[in-house]
């Protein structure tokens, strides 16, 4: 077995990071847009249609802003992984290599598409996360019913 393709960390925290920016952006513009329905909606109409309307529109804004913290949460976690040293062992920041794919421990944002090939950009909080938590070259382990077998740790 070869040694393993090296891919950019750097390139793949800013991947990460446009991903997350993009979220509070989106976020960000949603809650706007709800609000600004919320106070656009006049009181002519009357009784429970009136209501019922105002009730889904602060629903609507509850939702932005729940999705726009877990966007702002998300942001901070990536900060603290900036210019992380490469380890032995996986951990948050870590570039995980295996079999089955290469897993970069960070926030969950999806497949990400890069020149050396596809990296899934997962949080240390998610099933597979917890799995590859401290584990080293040589490990394995089991998920969904495949085996990996960690190829590399940067």
């Amino acid at each position: 077995m070869g040694r393993v393709v090296s891919m950019n960390k750097e390139n793949l925290y800013q991947l990460c990071l446009n991903f997350i920016e993009q979220r509070i952006q989106t976020a960000e513009t949603a809650l706007k847009q709800a609000r600004e329905a919320s106070n656009d909606d006049t009181k002519s109409s009357a009784g429970d249609k009136y209501e019922t309307s105002r009730e889904m529109m602060q629903q609507d804004i509850d939702r932005n802003k729940r999705l726009l913290m877990d966007a702002q949460e998300n942001f901070k976690v990536l900060e603290a992984l900036e210019n992380i040293p490469s380890a032995d062992v996986a951990r948050a920041g870590s570039l995980v290599y295996t079999n089955e794919g290469t897993f970069y421990i960070s926030i969950s944002a999806g497949q990400l598409n890069t020149d050396e090939g596809v990296v899934f950009a997962i949080s240390a909080a998610s099933p597979i996360g917890k799995l590859l938590l401290g584990k080293r070259k040589g490990d394995s382990f089991t998920f969904n019913g495949k085996n990996y077998l960690i190829k590399e740790v940067a």
